[in-house]
């Protein structure tokens, strides 16, 4: 299993757990503390920190060769891509509950980040997956 496989999946294990606990938090706070602040960024743990995650790896490790020299595509790319997004998620973890309990500058700044962060990642993940799920110039393959 290459080694950014393994980022991957023990980012998205975190990410599940915090996620878990955000959600349990949440409901433990007092009650002047509005629960919708940390309702977004509970669903964004699970679902881009958990499950896209999860599925970036497993696709990095396991998708068809792309060729004989760069077999999973760039790496470097898909660090960056790695880093983009789950930097972009705790943006977004930080973010939506600022922005949602009065520091809107920070949190409308943050949240800006975050999806331009995140835009970035899934472009970047485009970009490296694609030529591995494209017929190979020579395939018998049916289009």
């Amino acid at each position: 299993m290459p080694t950014l496989t393994r980022w991957y999946i023990k980012s998205s294990l975190v990410w599940f757990v915090a996620g878990l606990t955000l959600g349990i938090v949440s409901y433990l706070l007092p009650e002047d503390v509005p629960s919708s602040a940390f309702r977004q960024p509970f669903f964004h743990m699970l679902v881009v920190g958990w499950l896209t995650q999860l599925i970036f790896g497993v696709v990095y490790w396991m998708f068809p060769k792309a060729s004989l020299d760069q077999p999973r595509g760039s790496t470097a790319l898909a660090a960056i891509t790695f880093a983009l997004l789950n930097l972009g998620l705790l943006a977004r973890v930080i973010g939506e509950p600022a922005a949602t309990l009065g520091s809107t500058a920070v949190g409308g700044t943050l949240m800006l980040a975050s999806a331009v962060l995140q835009w970035c990642a899934g472009v970047g993940f485009l970009v490296n997956t694609w030529p591995r799920v494209t017929p190979a110039p020579h395939s018998t393959e049916r289009r």
